[in-house]
């Protein structure tokens, strides 16, 4: 296992910036996730504030409007209060990335919103995640909303999972209140398939166990939670993962100085390609080689390069000239993705229009988007008890459960626990184009032959 090391070239340019890639750091993406009141906006402001990453006028008024609230210490929640004033005055929430480093680590951290109605945006901002960061109230141990983001974390494959249990400091650091907490998180966290669970008693508001060590803890012998953030080893070398490039655009300049040029453009989603890889075009079924990869590069630096991994945007030349377009997916000949017309999966439900049986829909999978029937909805996921309860009517806004689906052509796909970047797909509108739910491809083996069938 190896950490992510970051690549400028797959980063935006805002996110370059920030984590300053020149500095040779490994890159975190992490998501944090908690009940209303957990304590969340204070944690990611204690992190931003003990890794001094926060700029001295932001802290100064931090401080001068919590001396004005009469408080004893700075309330670091100011510091991603924006986001609550956002919901104060009714603005629609989306997920908001915040960022820090350590001379260790760069990390990118997408800071969820906790309410149950936003359910639906931990989808979408922890769907890059390699680690969710999870808040518990020691007064109010698991809750529902706890047990719901455990799921989802589940779901989207993240297999690390760090959980602060915070505001130790009201229940006198108790040992007890502790260990009963863990022993609930982790009987739940195998229940949806999460490998690990590291918890670390934490008061965010003064600091204890969050980046420093507390003298109020001697009975915890564990790491704090930024030493655990810095040391956790997530993420996969590309090198032990079959190769994947979804087909973006198709480069043809037929210019006098590139007179018979065809490249395919796209992001490397995941494993490595070489000049002189044998690969496949899905769902066509073509088999070819690699005879030139070209990226974008700095001013001296050459176009032409022998081997590319993930995440790196690339244009891919071949040797034979083939009917490729947008929407087809170069693989490794020798792993191919799987080709279907029927898929089953579980979706989460980010609109307020449910999915019922029999909704046409488009079915955007990489870069292809096909048209598709919901055949059937098979379960859905009880967020109190998460068991898989009976097939319900309708899936509504933040329901999770399984559905089958019908496609009108085959695509190219990968099981989501393999591949998160090939087994993932989104349900969009006919009607208007809104996104209506994110799933995530299960290949069972006894997938439907529908070659017949016609939508």
């Amino acid at each position: 296992m190896a950490t992510e090391t970051i690549d400028p070239d797959a980063l935006s340019e805002s996110d370059r910036m920030l984590v300053d890639p020149e500095a040779g750091r490994d890159l975190l993406r992490l998501a944090t996730a908690g009940s209303v009141d957990d304590g969340k906006s204070t944690l990611v402001g204690r992190l931003l504030f003990d890794t001094k990453s926060v700029l001295a006028d932001q802290l100064d008024a931090v401080e001068r409007v919590s001396r004005e609230r009469g408080l004893q210490h700075p309330d670091l929640a100011l510091l991603t209060d924006g986001l609550r004033a956002e919901r104060e005055q009714g603005i629609t929430i989306d997920v908001a990335y915040r960022y820090f480093s350590t001379p260790t680590r760069s990390y990118i951290l997408a800071d969820t919103p906790g309410h149950v109605q936003y359910t639906r945006n931990m989808v979408t901002g922890a769907s890059t995640a390699e680690l969710a960061l999870i808040l518990v109230d020691a007064r109010h141990g698991v809750l529902e909303q706890t047990r719901r983001h455990l799921a989802v974390t589940g779901l989207l494959g993240i297999r690390h999972v760090a959980v602060a249990v915070n505001k130790m400091d009201l229940v006198d650091f108790s040992e007890p209140v502790f260990t009963g907490i863990v022993a609930e998180l982790q009987r739940l966290a195998g229940h949806v398939g999460i490998d690990a669970v590291t918890a670390v008693p934490v008061s965010a508001l003064l600091g204890d166990n969050v980046v420093t060590r507390s003298a109020h803890t001697p009975w915890y012998d564990g790491p704090t939670m930024l030493e655990h953030l810095e040391t956790v080893e997530v993420g996969a070398s590309p090198q032990d993962e079959a190769f994947r490039m979804p087909v973006q655009y198709v480069i043809r300049p037929q210019s006098a100085e590139h007179p018979d040029y065809r490249g395919y453009a796209g992001r490397i989603t995941s494993g490595v390609v070489e000049v002189g890889t044998r690969v496949q075009v899905q769902p066509e079924g073509f088999a070819t080689t690699v005879v030139g990869i070209d990226r974008v590069g700095r001013p001296g630096e050459p176009v032409e390069r022998e081997r590319a991994h993930a995440p790196q945007s690339v244009v891919l030349r071949l040797a034979d000239d083939l009917d490729i377009s947008r929407g087809d997916l170069i693989s490794e000949a020798a792993r191919p993705a799987t080709e279907v017309k029927d898929l089953e999966a579980t979706v989460a439900v980010l609109s307020s229009r449910p999915i019922r049986p029999r909704d046409m829909v488009y079915v955007r999978v990489g870069t292809a988007t096909v048209k598709g029937l919901v055949t059937d909805l098979v379960d859905t996921l009880d967020m109190t008890t998460l068991e898989r309860g009976p097939a319900p009517s309708e899936l509504p806004l933040n329901g999770i459960g399984t559905i089958r689906l019908r496609l009108g052509r085959p695509v190219a796909v990968d099981d989501y626990a393999a591949a998160r970047r090939t087994g993932s797909f989104l349900l969009i509108s006919p009607d208007d184009g809104a996104t209506l739910a994110a799933g995530m491809v299960q290949l069972t083996g006894d997938l439907v032959d529908a070659d017949s069938w016609l939508i």
